[in-house]
This record gives structure tokens, C-alpha cells and sequence, in this order.
């Protein structure tokens, strides 16, 4: 109680002066760490990792580079970009509690692009390594492909809040549970029942304790109740190996990031042919970042889109000249994080220890002490929340549109899933020896080549399709025919339905033709409209 004969926050609420002049006391009440933190760092934690060691397995075992050089140049500048991004997310969210004066703010979760991991991987680092056996020019020129996708971000931060002002919010939640279910919820599933003696135990205190009112163990933090009861179980039914312990300790070993700056633009000649591949994933990580910062305003944690792309692009770029091509960018999840009782903590603790573990280069220590088949599903929590968000925030008459933006996302995991059987089986699609035509997929039910165009370029399409549908259900055909016309010029432009940039490629132009022609039927329905007098629909 202050002099005046109000409440503190009432104090607080009569003007920016008084706000000012009491700053420190909101400031004693903000807690860097609170019980839910626990639990959605290890989440968190665990989802980055796996990242992590995908893009470490496949840059020793397929690209073929040198253990010593990645883990010595490659780990510890992607360690240092996704620490230097969470401790930017949680400082965002601490000056966000100290402006509203909440303690129930979420720091936006952050790590790496998985799609830009495989991208990178498969479509610069390998055919570099394979003609030139030189680890340090093929990852010159991951750099400068990582650098040139994050001045994506630094031009694209100034237009962000432009667009969350026109591509309607039920678009952007909905295109963001089609990449949760099916990249941060499908895969996780899928290993949870390949060792459901762990995984189940996981998954019924998941849903006791953070999807039911009367959770168990009340005192625990049910991060740690899972992966202490999930560790107990793994181990006495044998499926931990003692001997995978003893290996993981042998990488061990001090390795800081150091800057490589040396000679670094010496190869913009041989970066420039795949600069042109760093567009579609720059517009992804674009989308991406539009998407989250939405679901977390819904949540009630407004960030400025400005901010979280710029981060982005700066943490990207601090990577980059620290010898590490692969971008940072905001991951999914923040819904589901909020809802476990994350905070400010989990965002420094998650990115803290993956920067310990890449500079020790311990990263498969975790793994061969905790099974993590009782963590995963923890992601699995996640696709659900987030999948949830959308349907609870989108007007019932829009509902539709959020099963329209899956699709998309559907065909990239299946796609990707169809071409990893393939090339597990030593066959690939076309008509070469060793290689199974898409006629003969046809013949056996598997639509491949409209599975390839439908999920190429999948983070666009959702939103696309998603305006398209929404703007026809609101009866307002202007939004629809801008959609339509942006996605024939980026079909044109080979951004969406094709495998590779390029201008009026033969597999594009029937899509161009497609969408000109929504574009037509929309102009006709807009002058019905007008002729008819007949009003938008708004409920």
C-alpha cells in the first residue's frame, strides 16, 4: 500500500511515471526460474540435440568429412548461435515481464533449421566434399550460403508486422500445427512406439500431468519424473548400453569457437550457383518466424517480429563466422511450453547446455545415459498444444481452412519419408537402372510426383492455400486473388512445386496455369459480389 491509499499495481497502473518510478520493485519480482522451466528445458534441450547429432552423423558418415574438423570448427560455431539466441529470447522475455509487470511470461524457444540442415547438407556440402575431399572450401561456402539466407531475415524483419496484418491469424496458427504434427510430433510418436516399454510410461504421465486437471506426483517436476522413471525402466530392460557410455566419452575435448573470417568471401565465386537455393529456405525461415511470434501473442506474449528476425539473422551470421553454416531460427512449441509453466529460465538453461556440450563435444553422452524415448514425447505434448491453439483461436467458420493448410506439410514429411526408403534400398526415382520411374510409383497408389509438387516448398503453399480458403469462406475474393497471383509468381519463379529455383521450369508452368485460373474464378465471384450486393461473411 503506497501514500496515496492504493495497491501497488494499482500505483502502477496509473501512468507511465508511476510504472517508471516503481520499475524496481517489478523487477525483485520476476524469477529467472520457475518449476515449469524444468521440464521445457530438457524438452527443448532434447528436440535441438537430435537436430544436432542428425547434422553431425550425416556430415561424418555420409558427407564423409573429418570427426576432428567437424566437431573442432562446424559444433562449437552452432553451439555459440543458439546460445547467443536464447539468451537474446530470454532477455526479450524478461523486458517484456518487466513492462507488463507479469510473471507468467514465455521466452520464445529457439535452435536450429531442420530443414535448412538437410538442405545444406544434401545440396551444397556433399557434392562440394565429393569433388574437391576439402572440409574447409565446402564449409566456406555453407557459410556464405547461411550468411546470405540471414540478410534475408535482416531485410524481411522490417516487413514482418505488414504481413501478420494481412494474412489472416488463423492461416499463420494453422500452417504452424501442420509442421508441428507432422516434424515435431510424428516422428517423435513413431519412436515412441518403436520402444513403447519406455516411451508409454512417458506418455500416460504426459497426459496425466500436463493434459488432465488431477496431475500425480504433485512435488516433482514432470520433466524430471519422466526421464528419472524413463532412465530407470531403459536401463534394467537392458536397452541403454553401458559401452555406448564408455564411447561418447572418447570425443570428449575442449574446443572454443573461434572466428573464421580468413579468406572467407575468397569463394563467393563457387557460393554463388547455390545462393539462389537459399531463397525458398530464407522465405521458410521467414514464414517460420511470422508463425511463432503469432502463437505466442495469442498466448498473451507479444514480441515485435522486428526483433525475433533480427535476432535470428544476427545469431545466424555470429554462427557463420565462427566456421557453422546452418541457421538458428524460433522453433515451434511456444504454446506448449507456456502450458507446462515455462518462463525465462528454460530458454538460457536449453541453449546453455547444448553450448557446454558442443564445446566438449559430449553431445552423445546424454543420449547413451538418457533413453530418448522418455523425453520425445514431450514433443509429441508440444504438436498437440500447438495443434490445439489453432483450432481454440480459429472462428468455427474458418475451422476448415486449418485441415487445408496440413496438406502441405503432409506431403513434405511423406516425401522425405518415401525418399529415405528409397535411398535406404539403394534406388532412386527416374527411369536410369537402379531407379524406380514415377509411372510405376503411380501404378502401386504412390502419387509421387504430386506428393514432390505439393510438398516442395510446404511452409509458403500452407499459408497460400490457407488464404485462398479463408478469403472464399469470408466472401471477400481480393484476398484470394492477391494469394492466388503471389503463388503463380512463385511457382513461375520455381520458390514452390519444384525441386530446384528456376524460371518457367516445364513442372511448374501447369501449377502457374492453375493458379491464374483461381485467379479468374475469384474475379468472377468478386463481380457477383459487386453486382449482387452481397456482404463478407463474418461469423
Amino acid at each position: 500500500m503506497n501514500s496515496s491509499g492504493k495497491s501497488d499495481r494499482e500505483y502502477l497502473n496509473d501512468g507511465d511515471n508511476a510504472m517508471v518510478a516503481n520499475s524496481s520493485c517489478q523487477t525483485q519480482r520476476i524469477s529467472l526460474w520457475k518449476k515449469g522451466d524444468f521440464a521445457a528445458s530438457f524438452g527443448l534441450f532434447i528436440n535441438v540435440l537430435t537436430d544436432f547429432l542428425v547434422m553431425i552423423s550425416l556430415l561424418i558418415y555420409v558427407v564423409g568429412m573429418p570427426q576432428d574438423f567437424v566437431y573442432k570448427q562446424i559444433v562449437p560455431g552452432f553451439g555459440s548461435a543458439v546460445l547467443l539466441s536464447g539468451l537474446i529470447f530470454a532477455y526479450f522475455a524478461y523486458k517484456l515481464a518487466v513492462k507488463t509487470g507479469r510473471s507468467d511470461v514465455t521466452a520464445l524457444p529457439s535452435g536450429s533449421s531442420s530443414p535448412g540442415i538437410f538442405l545444406i547438407i544434401f545440396m551444397i556440402m556433399l557434392p562440394l566434399y565429393h569433388q574437391t575431399k576439402d572440409a574447409a572450401f565446402t564449409t566456406t561456402v555453407g557459410v556464405i550460403w547461411c550468411l546470405f539466407e540471414a540478410s534475408m531475415l535482416f531485410v524481411g524483419a522490417f516487413f514482418g508486422d505488414i504481413v501478420r496484418r494481412f494474412v489472416p491469424r488463423t492461416v499463420l496458427l494453422a500452417a504452424l500445427a501442420g509442421l508441428s504434427f507432422v516434424f515435431l510430433g510424428m516422428n517423435p510418436m513413431l519412436q515412441s512406439f518403436e520402444k513403447p516399454v519406455v516411451a508409454f510410461v512417458a506418455i500416460i504421465i504426459i497426459f496425466m500431468n500436463w493434459l488432465s486437471k488431477h496431475p500425480i506426483m504433485k512435488k516433482i517436476p514432470t520433466g524430471l519424473l519422466l526421464i528419472i522413471i524413463g532412465t530407470i525402466i531403459a536401463w534394467v530392460m537392458g536397452y541403454q548400453d553401458p559401452a555406448a557410455v564408455a564411447k561418447s566419452l572418447k570425443s570428449f575435448g575442449f574446443n572454443p569457437p573461434t572466428l573464421h573470417l580468413h579468406g572467407l568471401f575468397d569463394h563467393i565465386d563457387a557460393a554463388f550457383p547455390y545462393l539462389l537455393a537459399a531463397v525458398p529456405l530464407g522465405l521458410s525461415n521467414y514464414i517460420f518466424n511470422l508463425e511463432n511470434v503469432e502463437a505466442a501473442a495469442v498466448c498473451g506474449d507479444e514480441y515485435k517480429t522486428r526483433d525475433v528476425m533480427l535476432t535470428n539473422g544476427i545469431c545466424s551470421a555470429v554462427g557463420a563466422f565462427c566456421g557453422n553454416p546452418f541457421p538458428v531460427t524460433v522453433y515451434v512449441g511456444h504454446a506448449g511450453w507456456k502450458e507446462v509453466g515455462a518462463g525465462i529460465g528454460y530458454s538460457i538453461a536449453s541453449s546453455t547446455a547444448i553450448f557446454l556440450l558442443s564445446i566438449f563435444s559430449l553431445m552423445g553422452l546424454v543420449l547413451a545415459v538418457v533413453p530418448i524415448e522418455a523425453i520425445v514425447p514431450m514433443l509429441v505434448f508440444i504438436a498437440i498444444v500447438t495443434g490445439f491453439q489453432a483450432v481454440k483461436e480459429a472462428p468455427k467458420f474458418e475451422v476448415p481452412a486449418i485441415f487445408v493448410c496440413f496438406f502441405p506439410w503432409v506431403a513434405n514429411w511423406a516425401t522425405v519419408q518415401v525418399n529415405n526408403a528409397l535411398s535406404a534400398a539403394g534406388i532412386s526415382v527416374g527411369n536410369d537402372a537402379g531407379q524406380v520411374s514415377s509411372a510405376a510409383l503411380h501404378n502401386a497408389g504412390l502419387f509421387y510426383d504430386g506428393l514432390v509438387a505439393l510438398g516442395n516448398g510446404a511452409p509458403i503453399t500452407s499459408i497460400i492455400w490457407g488464404c485462398i480458403l479463408i478469403f472464399t469462406i469470408r466472401n471477400t475474393p481480393v484476398g484470394g486473388i492477391a494469394a492466388a497471383i503471389l503463388a503463380s509468381a512463385l511457382t513461375f519463379a520455381g520458390v514452390i512445386h519444384t525441386s530446384t529455383v528456376g524460371w518457367a521450369q516445364t513442372t511448374a508452368m501447369p501449377f502457374v496455369f492453375g493458379y491464374l485460373l483461381i485467379v479468374a474464378f475469384l474475379a468472377m465471384k468478386l463481380y457477383i459480389n459487386k453486382r449482387d450486393n452481397i456482404a463478407p461473411v463474418t461469423e
